[in-house]
């Protein structure tokens, strides 16, 4: 694996492949990688050629700037792990590199931005969609990979990529768990034991909401209810939110009959964790609302 730190390099890495035709799958991350991290390097790995992992803390996604400097960081860590993993090329370019002084656009994927995680960090996802949208431009991959637990970010990039022609391909790739089911996140090592057991409850407050919806229930108001219910009881959880929306707008539905996304973000302490569920809608008669 090579380790490249600036645009015009990891360009010139990559060209002789394009001519040779090899695909390029690309893995955007921020770093101190866990199984998740992985799980996307093996799919790339899986289906092209070469891969290129991007490792680049993004500073224009945080509103909390306490949180940007307590993001866990172990680069050595993680190139020995990407490495493994079979990864080409490791892009970890600083953070002049990517916005320089010069610096002077943001793109914007307006309605998709403004719900969930933009309302409560305003300008977040401005800086993910900035960003991804030069890496997609540098790499120039023909796919990559997102996982599906930060999910109004996977929606995101879709709509952007569409809407501004990018040609790369935006694959989905299911979230990864614990045994408990706590999703893993890189935010999960800043848990105290207290919190780590406590944030179990996001996880089996959606599994039971999908419990709930399975004996007949397709109410969205109904099913949000519960699941901000069943949170709000476990000592040491501080809702953000919790909703059933569209999977695709986000939007607030009324029924989950055409299948509906169940979306949550809660603090533990000082450690905001979101988890979500794609909520199937029960299928026979005798459903009631």
């Amino acid at each position: 694996m090579e380790t490249i730190t600036t645009i015009a390099a990891l360009r010139q890495a990559l060209r002789q492949a394009r001519r040779e035709d090899q695909t390029i799958g690309l893995v955007p991350t921020m770093g101190a990688f866990h199984e998740g991290h992985l799980t996307l390097m093996r799919r790339a790995k899986a289906e092209n050629d070469i891969v290129v992992a991007t490792l680049f803390v993004n500073p224009a996604q945080f509103n909390d700037p306490e949180d940007f400097e307590k993001y866990p960081r172990d680069d050595e860590r993680d190139a020995a792990l990407a490495a493994a993993e079979g990864v080409d090329y490791l892009f970890t370019p600083a953070p002049a590199e990517v916005y320089p002084k010069e610096f002077d656009t943001v793109v914007v994927v307006r309605a998709l931005s403004e719900r969930l995680e933009g309302a409560s960090r305003p300008g977040h996802f401005n800086g993910v969609s900035t960003v991804v949208a030069k890496l997609l431009n540098i790499a120039g991959a023909d796919r990559a990979y997102f996982g599906e637990k930060d999910w109004q970010q996977l929606q995101l990039v879709k709509r952007m990529a569409a809407d501004l022609d990018i040609p790369t391909e935006i694959v989905s790739v299911p979230t990864v768990r614990e045994p408990d089911g706590l999703a893993l996140s890189s935010r999960n090592v800043r848990l105290t034991p207290d919190q780590r057991k406590a944030a179990k409850v996001l996880s089996s407050a959606l599994s039971d909401t999908q419990a709930i919806a399975d004996t007949g229930v397709q109410d969205a108001y109904q099913l949000a209810a519960w699941l901000r219910q069943t949170i709000e009881v476990q000592p040491g959880a501080k809702i953000d939110y919790a909703v059933v929306v569209d999977p695709e707008t986000l939007q607030e539905i009324d029924t989950i009959e055409n299948g509906a996304l169940a979306a949550v973000a809660a603090t533990f302490g000082k450690v905001r964790l979101i988890d979500n569920r794609l909520l199937n809608p029960p299928i026979g008669p005798g459903l009631r609302r």
